[in-house]
Formats: C-alpha cells, structure tokens, sequence
C-alpha cells in the first residue's frame, strides 16, 4: 500500500503542474500533451523491463512503474478540465482585474477542480494496475505484495489464493473511494450548491 500511495502522489504532484503548463503554453500541449495521451494508453506492464533496467530489483522500479501508471492520466485530465473552463467566467475575472496567480487560483484552478479530481480517480486506478504488474515482475524477487501473491497463486494453480487476491484489490480500491475520493466529491458539489 506504502508503494501506491508514493507512486501515486509523485505522479499526480508532476502530473497536475504539467497539465496545467500543456493547458498554458500551446506548443508544450502539441508535444508533450500530444505525447501524454500516446502515452496513457500504454500498459503499465510495458514499463516494467524499462524499469528493470533502470533501477534493477529494487523498490524504485515499482514506484517508477506505478509514477508512469499514474501520471498521464492526470496530465491529460488537468489539460482538459483547464482548458474547457468557460470563457465567461476568465472575461469576468479579468475585467475586474484578475491575472496571473490570482487568476489560476481563484478562477481557473476552482473551475477546473471537477474535472481534476475525476483525473485523480482515473489516475489512481492505473496506480492500482501499475502496481499489481510491478509487483508480479519487480517484487517476487524482493519481498511481499499483492502482485506477488498473484502471481504465486497462478504458478502454485491455487484458485483460491487468486480470487482472494483479486478480491482485496477490489476492496481496497472501493474502500480509497468510500474514504478518499467519495467525500472530496460531495465537498465539492456541496461548495457549488449541488
């Protein structure tokens, strides 16, 4: 769990900034941002031999792995919660003198916050998946997770063992919601009287 909540944070601290910069700044979004949807819809599992190369058995490949689950999912969820906040409300700030820093944090940041905060969900479930394939490749080697645990269910042909391994992964994604995500979510509809 230690794994997930690293990884995750360090992706959704890189991944906002760099939504809000590939929102900002037109020739970063036709690269990077461009290049942030290629590279959501790419399998976590994919970076798993990069990481290995990289960082070796080691806790770092798994984070790196569960980082780069997480962190284009926010980017493009950032980039597009930015840049559909209505125009309106951006002429009304700025006629009333609002820029810069003021702008971002009092107007665009809170008009794109539902649109974030549906990122951040997204992002979380790839962490999850990033996770279990990190650890079924990264961890059997050097300690316990639930990815290990899968994966030595299906060599041992236990059913058991898998099943109830998927069954904590559900419940700990639901339980993220229930606890985490869930609250946030009526928060932020009861601040816009909804």
């Amino acid at each position: 769990m230690r794994r997930l909540i690293i990884g995750f944070a360090i992706g959704a601290a890189l991944g906002v900034p760099l939504g809000a910069l590939c929102a900002r700044v037109r020739w970063i979004r036709d690269t990077l941002g461009v290049l942030a949807l290629g590279l959501q819809t790419l399998p976590s599992v994919c970076w798993v031999p990069l990481a290995l190369l990289w960082f070796g058995q080691e806790e770092s490949a798994v984070l790196f792995v569960v980082v780069m689950g997480t962190i284009w999912a926010v980017v493009i969820a950032v980039q597009e919660s930015v840049l559909n906040v209505q125009p309106l409300y951006l002429r009304a700030a700025m006629t009333m003198g609002s820029k810069g820093w003021h702008l971002w944090l009092r107007v665009i940041f809170p008009a794109a916050l539902p649109g974030i905060l549906s990122g951040m969900k997204q992002g979380w479930a790839f962490a999850w998946r990033s996770l279990m394939a990190a650890e079924i490749f990264v961890v059997i080697l050097t300690g316990f997770g639930l990815g290990s645990l899968l994966h030595a269910g299906r060599e041992l042909l236990r059913m058991d063992q898998v099943m109830g391994v998927m069954t904590v992964v559900v419940l700990v994604g639901l339980l993220a919601d229930l606890i985490f995500f869930s609250p946030l979510e009526r928060w932020l509809r009861r601040s816009r009287g909804l």
